[in-house]
């Protein structure tokens, strides 16, 4: 079963005045990434105020245009429109190897020059790569690609450790879905924490994820038998988060021994057990420093099972890339 889209111009989009996003449509459209850029960037936000983005939709060749799932796209407005986009989205490419056209490459270009963003999601970074917009600069992309993409363009560096990179006007996201992580990150840039937190709200997805591409490479699915005999100490060890929690102590509440418990903790997790550890008493010092506003960061360091600031402050240095004061600053409400 095929269908057919029609891509309404800008004008019959919403009416606003902020920054005018501008999303590419192709023959061989990715209609997932190209969906995350309209429901961040496109939907209509009367909340937001008149300020919000302004979306249109550019076909980069003569309709109508073919997608992902058998639809048939038309569009009314063309490359034209580049000259006017603040930022640029690109979805997913047709192929990592499929060639860019050359009007696209010089209208991404002249766009770039005059200080608009480019951003990719997935595999798009293929046409700013071949637009010759990462030479020199700092990339992700999904790490399927990376390689390939690493030894066809070796003037970018392509890091296949983060979910999304942000070099000012050129902006890459890793895999599909972490196409929102990169568009609330530009929101959250644009308008602010609260901002970006009601979009993530209302597409029900966190607003910041931690981690990079590593967590989802090649993971072992947990066995469920596991998952349900040790869920009720994982929420157990969640709840005393400040409290010590020796492997010889959890492996005896389990029932285990030592070397049992560790192996089938990691099967069901797919972390050991100091690993799941410190990332749930970041993620708790996370929500703590959004929400308690008043409580000093030594309270939050004991209350998280850190001990001591220093402590928690060198772990958001070696994993968040940040001071937990200055995550606070960022993303507190």
């Amino acid at each position: 079963m095929t269908g057919s889209v029609k891509i309404m111009p800008k004008s019959s989009i919403h009416q606003a005045s902020g920054p005018h996003v501008v999303a590419l449509a192709y023959d061989g459209l990715c209609t997932f990434e190209f969906g995350i850029a309209y429901e961040v960037f496109g939907l209509p936000r009367p909340e937001m105020g008149e300020g919000w983005y302004r979306f249109s939709v550019a076909g980069i060749e003569p309709g109508p245009l073919r997608a992902a799932g058998g639809l048939t796209v038309s569009v009314d407005t063309g490359l034209e429109l580049l000259n006017e986009a603040d930022l640029i989205v690109v979805p997913g490419w047709r192929g990592i190897g499929a060639p860019v056209p050359a009007p696209l490459v010089e209208a991404l270009r002249a766009a770039h020059r005059r200080g608009a963003r480019v951003m990719s999601l997935c595999s798009g970074v293929a046409v700013l790569a071949a637009a010759g917009l990462l030479d020199g600069r700092k990339a992700t992309t999904h790490w399927r690609y990376v390689d390939a993409l690493a030894e066809r363009y070796p003037e970018t560096a392509f890091d296949a450790a983060v979910l999304y990179m942000d070099e000012g006007n050129t902006l890459t996201a890793a895999g599909s879905a972490a196409g929102i992580d990169l568009c609330l990150h530009v929101v959250r840039g644009d308008f602010g924490v609260e901002a970006a937190n009601s979009v993530a709200r209302r597409l029900v997805v966190p607003p910041h994820r931690e981690g990079g591409q590593a967590q989802f490479i090649a993971a072992p699915v947990p066995e469920e038998r596991e998952g349900l005999r040790l869920g009720p100490l994982i929420e157990w060890m969640r709840e005393r988060l400040s409290e010590e929690q020796s492997i010889r102590m959890l492996a005896a509440r389990a029932g285990m021994s030592m070397r049992t418990f560790q192996r089938r903790f990691e099967a069901a997790t797919g972390d050991s057990v100091g690993e799941w550890l410190l990332n749930e008493r970041l993620r708790h010092a996370r929500d703590l420093l959004e929400k308690q506003l008043t409580a000093s960061l030594d309270d939050i360091a004991v209350a998280c099972g850190f001990g001591t600031l220093a402590t928690m402050r060198h772990h958001f240095r070696k994993r968040l890339g940040t001071s937990p004061s200055a995550y606070r600053k960022s993303f507190g409400a």
